[in-house]
């Protein structure tokens, strides 16, 4: 079984690392000759892709592919491999068993802190929740055509080993900042990996939430890895006098909370429950800085 990732950088390793150690040959893409080193050093077949042209190798790599896994993010021109299949993506990939898009919880839009499931309409803010919505919607398009299995996996906020509320405080850049009543959802990133693999290897269809069971202010996130640290957390700052870049600023636009019962329900157990369970591996384990 061969699979290939699209975009393989921090979601897309660990989903090939957990593919890999199931006997799978995986490749995966980057944009750079400089990353590629990266890629082969936890045994990944490394492909240079520009989001634009596939070379003459990763066209004949494509041909044996059974798993595809897209990570690259859509733009104004949309899904840069929608774009090259050409409304056939077993002309590319003829062997392709099943498809794996990685969306974001982002399409769900702002519902006040109330709860949302995979069966909540999209309601995208953001300009870039609104081409992630779009692209979905092509991959759907392209995978009926070609009467293939997809999986959605819509994330919420990733963060592991080397990205995390510890690497935060270390170098400084930790902040906590109160917004009433705000939540976000987070996820390991080696429970994608783990998800994919669930998922992959039933070739399941749908729409999956991928996102970890407890929702909670950003803050509490700080304050814990703080403690684990042994270390006073940085001093609260009201969101709306807080200096944030437009972006940062954008994602506390959102407030949902975001269930995951629909993969659960299939028996997926998610390693990281909660950013406690997680933080405390992380921190007793000593891979937070990996």
């Amino acid at each position: 079984m061969q699979m290939m990732i699209f975009g393989a950088g921090y979601s897309g390793k660990a989903i090939g690392a957990e593919f890999a150690a199931q006997g799978f040959t995986v490749g995966g893409t980057t944009r750079s000759h400089d990353k590629a080193p990266a890629l082969a050093e936890i045994g990944l077949t490394p492909f240079v892709f520009d989001g634009v042209t596939l070379s003459p190798e990763l066209r004949t790599s494509l041909r044996e592919v059974t798993h595809l896994v897209q990570s690259i993010a859509p733009g104004k021109e949309g899904d840069p491999l929608v774009h090259l299949a050409g409304g056939d993506i077993r002309a590319l990939m003829p062997r392709l068993q099943w498809i794996c898009y990685l969306s974001t919880v982002g399409v769900y839009g702002d519902h006040s802190g109330a709860w949302v499931d995979e069966d909540t309409p999209c309601r995208p803010v953001s300009v870039r929740s609104v081409e992630r919505v779009e692209a979905e919607q092509a991959w759907q398009g392209l995978s009926q055509a070609a009467g293939l299995p997809l999986s959605i996996l819509r994330l919420s906020g990733i963060y592991g080993p080397g990205r995390n509320a510890f690497v935060n405080l270390s170098n400084g850049t930790a902040r906590r900042l109160i917004k009433k009543d705000q939540v976000f959802n987070r996820i390991r990133v080696e429970d994608i990996g783990a998800a994919a693999l669930f998922l992959g290897t039933r070739l399941a269809d749908g729409i999956y939430n991928v996102t970890d069971n407890e929702p909670c202010p950003p803050q509490d996130v700080v304050t814990e890895a703080a403690r684990l640290m042994g270390m006073a957390p940085p001093p609260e700052q009201a969101f709306e006098t807080a200096e944030l870049s437009p972006m940062a600023r954008s994602f506390y636009g959102e407030n949902k909370r975001v269930a995951n019962d629909r993969l659960r329900a299939m028996g997926f157990a998610f390693r990281y429950p909660d950013y406690r369970v997680s933080l405390a591996q992380l921190w007793s384990e000593k891979v937070w800085n990996k």
